[in-house]
């Protein structure tokens, strides 16, 4: 059984969860019609990609939070909040082993995350996905997330040029209230 638990000193190791590959079967295409996202997926060639990993290290991360799945004493996803401005809590990242995707994991991480932004004051998160990784934008559409914008410029003058990032939003609370500044 899986249970979501804090990430602290006495297990910092388990922030550095290896990268595992995962598919790559299209492409997510937002457009913005009328003050309204909407989103089309065009599928392609299916390739399978890894991300490097990233070797995090507990102690500059300081004003992270890291939020652990453990199947008994081993770690098996990884969710990272960081502040955010105005009324989102950044999440940094989202990842689970291979073989604990498609069982809810990642789901279970996000209502966590969403529990522990909600206790900070804050309204919701906000996350990004590459337009070229639809296995994940699909996940963050599926859990509540909804396209909140995108950014055409982030890989330019990269090896990842002509790639884009999708924005995704999603709230924490019923109603917002207040005023974002």
């Amino acid at each position: 059984m899986i249970e979501i638990r804090l990430i602290g000193p006495e297990n910092r190791e388990d922030i550095n969860i290896p990268n595992e590959p995962f598919s790559m079967f299209g492409k997510i295409i937002p457009r913005y019609e009328d003050g309204k996202w909407t989103w089309e997926l065009r599928r392609g060639e299916v390739e399978e990609m890894c991300f490097p990993d990233e070797n995090y290290d507990y102690d500059d991360m300081k004003d992270s939070i890291f939020l652990g799945a453990y199947d008994g004493q081993d770690c098996v996803g990884l969710a990272i909040l960081q502040p955010g401005f105005f009324k989102y809590m950044y999440l940094y990242d989202l990842k689970v082993n291979h073989s604990h995707r498609r069982q809810g994991t990642g789901r279970m991480l996000i209502e966590k995350a969403k529990q522990v932004a909600s206790s900070m004051g804050y309204c919701g998160l906000y996350t990004q996905g590459q337009d070229n990784n639809p296995g994940a934008c699909l996940f963050y559409l599926n859990t509540g997330f909804y396209i909140g914008g995108l950014d055409t410029n982030v890989y330019r003058h990269t090896k990842q040029e002509g790639k884009a990032d999708i924005l995704f939003y999603c709230e924490c609370l019923d109603s917002v209230e207040g005023d974002a500044y």
